[in-house]
């Protein structure tokens, strides 16, 4: 995935305030753009949240409909460093290739995991003759020890599915409810994904040493009371050991979480960096063409380029 909205700031978390007792949930409004050709809602970064444990961008995509001539997504080669991109589909494929040699194809329920480390390069296209895209895409800060680590590629087709009442889950990363997903995480995480058909609530247990955040990708989501919008992100901060939900007919959500990184990271176009010399030396490697970023010949496109660095080197 490629970030076509340019954010230069600095990266915290912070907990919700305590007030007359009760933990608040902050209403986070999402952003709207236009990447590869697809409607998304960006919810993170924003200037009122810029992590939820190592989480640091997170986009809903669609639900879109291709007609006519429309080709869907198509999001030419670009590089990424430091971060981990992590796609769960919901409608649609997508054909996933990279400078790695990696051509993999997602489809709903499934999640695609590429760990950047020190420099890789990829594209995104719906598959020919597909009309339809959902997804939600997300990225993952490694950790300052892990950020030159080895590129690689994962893709997970069985994620580990169960019932609460009316109400099913998919453990996309991390631990939850005794269940465990095989998702390659560099730091403790959790994604996991909530659908109710026919609508339902249910009580999600929560560890009071993560921070999360949950998203309403269909319907609108009760939470504790309140009401959330589709694409209006809650975020719940730290120090919760429960939360009540409601979810409506046809309604979904995403709660992410983690421990907080405690580091302060850097997000500039595709890459995130624990310094501004990082994000620099990054951009005029991908300028330059140097290796580190491979090549994805198989593309029949142009490779994306980024903007003027907004700081002098």
């Amino acid at each position: 995935m490629s970030n076509l909205v340019n954010d230069a700031d600095l990266s915290s978390s912070l907990d919700c305030p305590i007030v007359d007792g009760k933990r608040q949930v902050q209403h986070v409004a999402p952003r709207t753009a236009d990447v590869g050709g697809i409607p998304v809602n960006r919810v993170l970064p924003s200037r009122h949240r810029r992590l939820i444990g190592a989480w640091c961008f997170l986009d809903h995509a669609g639900p879109a409909v291709f007609k006519g001539d429309a080709r869907g997504l198509r999001v030419g080669p670009h590089p990424h460093i430091g971060l981990q991109t992590f796609t769960w589909m919901i409608e649609g494929e997508v054909l996933h290739r990279d400078s790695l040699g990696n051509e993999q194809v997602i489809r709903p329920g499934q999640v695609n995991l590429m760990t950047a480390g020190r420099g890789i390069s990829h594209t995104e296209e719906s598959v020919p003759g597909e009309s339809h895209l959902h997804a939600a895409q997300l990225w993952i800060a490694l950790p300052e020890a892990n950020r030159r680590t080895e590129p690689r590629f994962d893709h997970y087709p069985q994620l580990p599915r169960w019932h609460e009442g009316d109400v099913e889950l998919t453990l996309l990363t991390g631990e939850f409810a005794g269940q465990r997903a095989p998702t390659l995480a560099f730091s403790p995480l959790v994604g996991l994904d909530l659908a109710a058909a026919s609508g339902g609530s249910l009580a999600l247990p929560l560890r009071e040493d993560f921070e999360y955040g949950l998203l309403p990708l269909e319907g609108e989501l009760g939470i504790e009371g309140e009401h959330f919008a589709t694409n209006e992100l809650a975020y719940l901060g730290r120090g919760r050991r429960q939360l009540a939900l409601e979810l409506p007919a046809g309604g979904r959500a995403i709660l992410v979480g983690g421990e907080p990184l405690g580091e302060e990271i850097l997000i500039w176009w595709n890459f995130v960096g624990h310094s501004k010399a990082e994000i620099i030396e990054a951009q005029r490697d991908w300028e330059a063409g140097s290796e580190r970023f491979g090549s994805i010949p198989q593309f029949d496109g142009k490779r994306l380029e980024p903007p003027p660095l907004p700081w002098r080197e």
